[in-house]
């Protein structure tokens, strides 16, 4: 395992092709104009129906946030404006399916199990390796992003789905131009991805936070009755298991942060799955988000919003974990279970086997060997292991912020990860 310090996170040292990468971004004129977004959508796929017009006042006010950052560079806005139009399309396919195929509304999502914790505490690698059972259904990243295909567009000479094609394209890129950060969160069109990704196309989920520094967003989202997006996110989950095989699993694994602040509403949406709550040092998990953050705005802006980063991710970290401890006891004990990421990590297959235990599954020897497989051909640190500097790169005393959350400390299993 390679030890990967990242020594320029503040003042980015470029390589040739990131230099190119952006000032080919320079060259760009975009602009985020909300109707000429989904005009250019409606005119590349011959479609429409955007459905229910009430999500233009999230697209209306993302536009109107990003149009006026002045710290981003081209090749930033160019990247955000596409995510735009990439939901945007999304939307029509999904609400053109739905109208040739009202029968999707009948499909039931039964007895998922849903992985609730932190950002960068592991929930990532336990939902991969729960999802290495063939039992289970999961969301593969290229899937999540176009979870609809193109009417008309089939599979391409060698047999491949050309939104695998497309996904693949995309991590390659992003390789090149942000090369640690497969080491930090790898983006292959295999890797399993979280849900809430079906919410963008309803231009909703705090996703959009993790794109750029978009605090009017946030504070929009905050004030928003998350139900509907909830329901919207799985109405599409419902349109990805119409289109599987019928040969396909259909009890899903799913996992996303963004469900620590909705315990509720995703109890509600999905009254019979089997929770998995884990629990990690904020620090750590503070530190890595930042981190991420810091590396890859170096592509995406002017400079690098160090201050900004640290008190915003603080704040939000803090956010989810308060309303986490003030709903999780909402969850049926029945069905939920608490994991600490530190037991996690000493004892992978024994910590699945709990959560199977609550899940009503039996962890059978195929299962443990599919598991098993998994974490060979997934060691960790296998893009190098990063070596974090909270103090260093954002002038952050661990031991201070720490205090900040002992609320958490004191209500949950998790523990101090000191020396990190």
């Amino acid at each position: 395992m390679t030890d990967l310090r990242i020594t320029d996170l503040a003042r980015p040292e470029y390589n040739d092709f990131q230099r190119a990468a952006l000032a080919y971004g320079e060259s760009i004129e975009t602009c985020f104009d909300p109707q000429g977004i989904l005009d250019e959508a409606s005119a590349a796929l011959g479609l429409a129906d955007f459905g229910d017009p009430e999500f233009r006042q999230r697209l209306d006010l993302i536009c109107a946030e990003w149009d006026a950052d002045s710290g981003l560079t081209g090749l930033g806005r160019y990247s955000l404006r596409n995510r735009l139009l990439g939901y945007a399309r999304n939307r029509l396919l999904i609400e053109d399916i739905l109208r040739r195929h009202p029968e999707i509304h009948a499909i039931e999502i039964n007895r998922p199990i849903i992985v609730v914790g932190l950002p960068r505490s592991g929930t990532t690698h336990l939902v991969n390796l729960l999802a290495a059972d063939s039992r289970l259904r999961a969301m593969p990243l290229w899937e999540s992003y176009e979870p609809v295909p193109t009417p008309g567009e089939g599979l391409l000479a060698d047999g491949t789905d050309p939104r695998y094609q497309r996904c693949a394209e995309a991590w390659a890129m992003m390789q090149q131009t942000v090369p640690h950060l497969a080491a930090m969160h790898p983006m292959d069109p295999d890797h399993i991805n979280e849900e809430i990704e079906l919410m963008l196309p309803n231009f909703a989920s705090y996703n959009f936070e993790w794109f750029t520094h978009s605090p009017r967003y946030r504070d929009h989202y905050l004030a928003m009755d998350q139900l509907p997006h909830y329901v919207y996110m799985k109405t599409v989950i419902k349109i990805m298991q119409f289109l599987q095989p019928q040969t396909a699993p259909t009890r899903w694994v799913l996992k996303s942060p963004m469900h620590l602040e909705n315990l509720p509403e995703l109890q509600a949406v999905f009254p019979d799955a089997s929770f998995v709550v884990t629990h990690r040092d904020p620090v750590s998990v503070i530190q890595s988000t930042v981190t991420m953050l810091a590396y890859g705005q170096r592509m995406n802006r002017k400079s690098i919003l160090i201050d900004e980063l640290i008190d915003y991710w603080t704040d939000r970290i803090e956010h989810l974990l308060r309303r986490c401890l003030e709903t999780r006891h909402l969850l049926p004990d029945e069905r939920s279970i608490d994991v600490p990421f530190h037991a996690f990590m000493a004892d992978e297959q024994g910590t699945v086997e709990k959560i199977y235990n609550k899940a009503g599954l039996k962890l059978n020897a195929v299962a443990r060997r599919e598991m098993a497989q998994f974490i060979e051909d997934h060691p960790r640190g296998k893009h190098g292991k990063v070596v974090y500097d909270l103090q260093g790169d954002f002038g952050a005393d661990p031991e201070v912020l720490r205090q900040r959350f002992q609320f958490y400390f004191d209500a949950s299993p998790a523990i101090a990860e000191t020396g990190q």
